[in-house]
């Protein structure tokens, strides 16, 4: 399952790579890409944004960042640490989105967290949900992933989740680190997805 969800990504760098290894390296990944972006980015200091993309105030972005067609970005947002969004992205106002791919037509509402994940197509994230992407709750940090009876030790110690596409995060709800949701799946309002127990 893991490699079938890898090839749908929209950038061909990640096909056979570990998840959490794509948000480890997704910077370097994105430094590669933006050299081969067309005219209809505007390129500077490592951030691509579209032409057709919109950006409201108080956003911050910090390289390397490519914001593809038809994107939304709300105000006061902060995309850091290599973040990639596909076409017709939203994130609303107040999220915080850090080494993360977020695949067209899905859409943070506002005041999320997304940390080092990968997120399909067309999922959606209620208000104030979160992807954890560190274990500050016990003393091993590593992110261990339970699925479909196979337990796999990443060895990394941030990765938040794998998020297949059509998905949908209640507001209020948090992913474990190290959460694996099969498309279509749905997290109810204030629910904790914690795999691992």
């Amino acid at each position: 399952m893991l490699e079938e969800y890898i090839r749908k990504f929209p950038i061909p760098h990640l096909i056979n790579q570990p998840p959490w290894l794509i948000t480890q390296n997704l910077s370097s990944i994105l430094v590669e890409l933006l050299a081969g972006l067309d005219s209809s980015y505007s390129i500077q200091d490592g951030i691509a944004i579209h032409s057709t993309a919109r950006i409201e105030s108080g956003v911050i972005l910090k390289p390397p960042v490519i914001i593809a067609a038809h994107c939304f970005v709300g105000a006061h947002s902060y995309l850091r640490g290599g973040v990639y969004l596909a076409d017709s992205v939203t994130i609303g106002p107040g999220c915080e989105i850090k080494a993360s791919i977020i695949s067209s037509h899905s859409a943070a509402a506002h005041f999320n967290f997304i940390g080092d994940s990968l997120i399909g197509s067309y999922v959606n994230m209620e208000a104030g949900s979160v992807i954890a992407n560190y274990h500050n709750d016990r003393k091993d940090k590593r992110i261990i992933i339970y699925y479909e009876g196979q337990k796999i030790d990443t060895g990394a110690e941030k990765f938040g989740a794998l998020v297949g596409d059509q998905s949908k995060i209640g507001a209020n709800s948090v992913l474990s680190p190290g959460t694996v949701l099969p498309p279509g799946s749905i997290v109810p309002r204030l629910a904790l997805i914690d795999q691992s127990m």
